[in-house]
């Protein structure tokens, strides 16, 4: 069943489940409220825009006309997060309509999506895992890349893996499990990591392959 939230990360811990501590990530999964239905009749495709995180009211003039004119549409504030999710039936859904967390269930595979975090410029080493060169012995190439094309096209080819920035690039990881769902504290708790420093946002929904 297609279905899915958006969060904030929160950060790691750990629980006890029959006796083996379980690494966990906590992310605050809604509410989230239904702006917009897409249909096959005028878009194509079929799902849900869904918003997240409302913006205080001293801010809310730094929202474009545009959108708060499509926050009013659905009759919801503010927001500061925008997402569409597919889902099996857009007709179980109404605009204006909250979404919380207890859409999912304990023990229930899921997928995380995120954006990663950014390293900056890295070497062929941290981005690529490639070996280092000898340590000793007169060696000047103790980090640096080795040699990276042939004589005869006397150039790279491009792609060609090297240095380059690494990180911040939109990550998803695949059947993650649910271990908690704390309904009145709009929190979830998933078994291992996901992508993302703390407070960054993710987008949760049901697994793909699972």
């Amino acid at each position: 069943m297609k279905k899915g939230i958006l969060g904030t990360k929160i950060g790691m811990t750990q629980v006890f489940q029959n006796g083996r501590a379980v690494p966990v990530t906590v992310v605050e999964a809604g509410p989230c409220f239904v702006v917009q239905k897409k249909t096959i009749e005028t878009d194509g495709y079929e799902a849900i825009q869904v918003a997240f995180s409302a913006i205080p009211e001293k801010r809310a003039h730094k929202v474009t006309q545009a959108l708060q004119g499509h926050y009013k549409k659905a009759n919801v504030g503010s927001m500061r997060h925008i997402r569409e999710i597919a889902v099996d039936d857009i007709n179980a859904y109404e605009v204006g309509q909250e979404i919380k967390v207890d859409i999912f269930a304990v023990g229930e595979v899921i997928d995380a999506i995120g954006i990663s975090k950014g390293k900056g410029f890295a070497g062929g080493i941290k981005r690529h895992n490639f070996s280092r060169g000898p340590m000793s012995h007169g060696s000047r190439y103790h980090r640096r890349n080795g040699s990276q094309g042939a004589m005869g096209p006397a150039r790279t080819f491009k792609g060609t893996k090297g240095s380059g920035r690494m990180g911040c690039d939109r990550v998803t990881i695949q059947n993650l499990e649910v271990v908690r769902v704390d309904a009145d504290r709009n929190l979830i708790l998933i078994k291992g990591a996901i992508p993302g420093p703390r407070k960054s946002l993710v987008t949760l929904r049901a697994a793909v392959k699972g």
